[in-house]
């Protein structure tokens, strides 16, 4: 996270909201040697306390996994790169702008038998977003197959106990240069989602 304060707003229903609405992140555990990283989808539980995830059994993470171990959930927003001439203020320097959230807390294995559940959940979760497309659902595949997938996927939970947030939109400077570079940001394409990073550049309420 940003160790600027003024990036980091003590909001975590925000920060909440970011991580359930992405449902995508990237978890790292850590290891002898580099830590372990898996890009994974998740459920967020209603209240924050839980993020449910599943890994293939081949995964290093699910290897490394015999007990309970601390892991880390990084979600992020949009982001994008911001010239220093798109302020229009003197002796400025380039930086980058972005969103990203921070789930830390203790990752366990769950029983096997609760792989069908969560991945009925999850696919729920997802299918209902694309409405009014007809949902599918996990029991539409074949047994066999379905039996299948279930022996290759294991069942995880992060207990999250941690919560944090970094919201960097050029707070730092007066808001005529921000918002101008927001409109600058918007034509521009370096970076992920800068139409939406313009927007809450413009409309930021810290």
């Amino acid at each position: 996270m940003h160790p600027n304060p003024i990036y980091r707003p003590d909001d975590q229903a925000r920060n909440l909201a970011l991580a359930r609405e992405r449902a995508f992140g990237t978890l790292a555990v850590s290891a002898d040697g580099p830590p372990l990283l898996s890009h994974v989808p998740f459920l967020l539980s209603d209240d924050g306390t839980t993020a449910e995830l599943h890994l293939v059994r081949s995964n290093p993470i699910a290897r490394a996994l015999s007990e309970p171990r601390p892991a880390r959930l990084a979600v992020t927003g949009p982001d994008g790169y911001i010239s220093p001439d798109w302020y229009g203020m003197d002796h400025q320097v380039p930086t980058w702008n972005y969103v990203a959230v921070h789930l830390a807390g203790r990752l366990e294995r769950l029983p096997q038998d609760q792989m069908r559940d969560m991945l009925d959940r999850q696919s729920d979760a997802y299918e209902t977003r694309l409405l009014p497309k007809p949902v599918w659902r996990v029991d539409k595949m074949p047994a066999d197959a379905l039996d299948k997938l279930l022996r290759m996927i294991l069942p995880f939970r992060l207990h999250i106990e941690d919560v944090q947030g970094t919201w960097k939109f050029s707070q730092n400077k007066p808001e005529a240069a921000r918002t101008g570079a927001a409109d600058l940001l918007e034509r521009s394409e370096f970076g992920a989602g800068t139409a939406a990073l313009a927007a809450l550049m413009r409309d930021w309420q810290g």
